[in-house]
């Protein structure tokens, strides 16, 4: 596999992304990865690197700005950065979309085949880039945040999938309730898949704070991943 950061803009705004591809001669599907509230850091890159392992390019996006990140455990500080964009869903539409339309122009990609995928935060991002109508083929929340804002929403095109941890003190079940509501009433071909005893963050390794409601789960994120494969395989 290659690696390399790709620089893209946002208005004013420098963002740099981290892709992950083989070099060959017929362009792949891409998988966009957007990350938790720390930003674009290892987790979401090896993210990347997983989606390229399966056959197709990767590529973790940033939401905040080249060499913008938090840091493990920091919970007011990644909060501080995620809250312009989690308060302003139009902002975060926007942001997001750059990233789709920096892809499409990349090569080994092929712009006709793009998911997106994300964690946490990164949930809700691409959550936000299906309900604003973007032309992708999946888009796959892993313990995201599901709940919608007061920005109307586009025809959404996409299938989605989310995966959730029932014990997860972020997303009630009345959230997911509404939102199951939300994507039936709206025509979307959507798939919830619920994880018992499982928190928020289950994928992540380092995720150990049950007092705040982020704990790893290994069946949990294998079984995740699982899904991921089978849902990707059936868009491209």
């Amino acid at each position: 596999m290659l690696t390399k950061f790709v620089d893209y803009q946002d208005g004013d705004t420098e963002l740099e992304g981290y892709m992950v591809y083989h070099e060959t001669d017929a362009p792949k599907p891409v998988v966009l990865v957007a990350h938790d509230w720390s930003g674009r850091r290892e987790f979401a890159c090896k993210a990347a690197e997983r989606v390229a392992a399966m056959g197709y390019v990767g590529f973790a996006l940033d939401m905040y700005g080249k060499g913008i990140f938090g840091r493990d455990g920091d919970v007011d500080g990644n909060a501080a950065l995620m809250h312009p964009y989690a308060s302003d869903r139009a902002l975060l539409r926007q942001r997001i979309n750059a990233a789709l339309l920096a892809v499409r122009k990349l090569p080994h990609v092929d712009a006709t085949r793009i998911a997106a995928m994300g964690y946490c935060f990164g949930g809700m991002c691409v959550l936000e880039l299906a309900r604003s109508g973007a032309d992708v083929k999946g888009v796959i929340s892993i313990h995201g945040i599901l709940a919608r804002d007061y920005i109307t929403n586009e025809k959404i095109s996409a299938k989605v999938l989310c995966l959730h941890g029932h014990d997860d003190p972020m997303v009630p079940p009345e959230q997911v309730l509404a939102f199951e509501q939300e994507m039936t009433e709206a025509g979307v071909d959507w798939q919830m898949h619920i994880y018992g005893g499982t928190m928020h963050a289950f994928t992540n390794p380092v995720a150990n704070n049950p007092t705040f409601g982020t704990v790893y789960k290994e069946i949990a994120a294998k079984r995740a991943y699982q899904s991921i494969g089978n849902f990707l395989a059936e868009i491209f």
